[in-house]
């Protein structure tokens, strides 16, 4: 009898521990997804070394980009919203987001 008692408390606490276990695996996910770029964004690092206002450009000394298998290199992006660049200055350290828009590649965010 104890077996049979045994038995159904454990399957009755089975679809509980299975639920638990699925929301656990979606808050990973959820997780991860916050801590990627956008779908088609690239994360990157670098150090900016010019900032030209007029043209809304911005030259970065980046690490190499796995996502899209290119080696470290010095590059100029264009910024999504101009306004970031008053926020940056020459020699600093950023981490970036970014897109391909035609054949530019568009900051979509910096910090």
């Amino acid at each position: 009898m104890k077996k049979l008692a045994i038995t159904l408390t454990l399957a009755a606490m089975l679809p509980a521990s299975a639920a638990f276990a699925q929301q656990a695996m979606d808050d990973m996910k959820m997780m991860d997804m916050a801590q990627q770029p956008a779908a088609g964004a690239h994360a990157a690092t670098g150090v900016i070394k010019k900032i030209d206002l007029q043209t809304g450009m911005v030259t970065i000394a980046h690490e190499p980009i796995k996502s899209l298998n290119w080696p470290a290199m010095i590059m100029a992006f264009k910024m999504q919203n101009k306004a970031m660049l008053k926020t940056l200055s020459v020699g600093k350290k950023v981490d970036f987001s970014f897109v391909q828009e035609g054949s530019s590649y568009v900051i979509t965010s910096i910090k």
